[in-house]
């Protein structure tokens, strides 16, 4: 099985642990989180990251998906530090659905699992329309009331 690290600004990795575990309550030893404080430099966020990534394979046999928030900030940096070995892949811009298509392909291999989560993050960004959905019927009272007017 694999193994899920996220890095991202503080307090987004803990919050996004927090709502997987919240669908996948067994995942709990599977996913780890690193929340990188503003006020901490990148070497000790970097020793942040060596320890939960350390904690979440302790014998280096497991693969790893690791996500982040935002490429190019301090928390991409870091996990970029993290997958320079084989069975170790790295995502940036990590959202909840992207996270939770990740954890259900977490059996898959580390492609499959990464490609999945890809898509997941991709498929979950869509507008969404303020008009009543087929199959609805509005209020009676809808009509005098312009819920949907500023």
């Amino acid at each position: 099985m694999n193994k899920l690290l996220i890095i991202a600004h503080a307090p987004l990795a803990s919050a996004l642990r927090t709502c997987a575990l919240h669908v996948f309550p067994d995942l709990t030893h599977d996913l780890a989180a690193v929340d990188v404080s503003a006020n901490l430099s990148t070497e000790a966020s970097l020793m942040q990251a060596l320890e939960a990534m350390s904690a979440l394979d302790p014998a280096n046999t497991c693969d790893v998906l690791v996500l982040t928030d935002v490429f190019g900030a301090t928390p991409c940096n870091v996990a970029q530090k993290l997958v320079n070995s084989p069975g170790r892949k790295l995502i940036a811009g990590v959202n909840l659905p992207m996270l939770l298509r990740a954890a259900t392909y977490r059996y898959e291999t580390l492609e499959a699992m990464m490609t999945k989560a890809l898509s997941g993050g991709v498929q979950g960004v869509m507008p969404v329309s303020i008009s009543v959905p087929q199959n609805q019927v509005r209020r009676p009272d809808a009509s005098q009331h312009h819920y949907d007017q500023q």
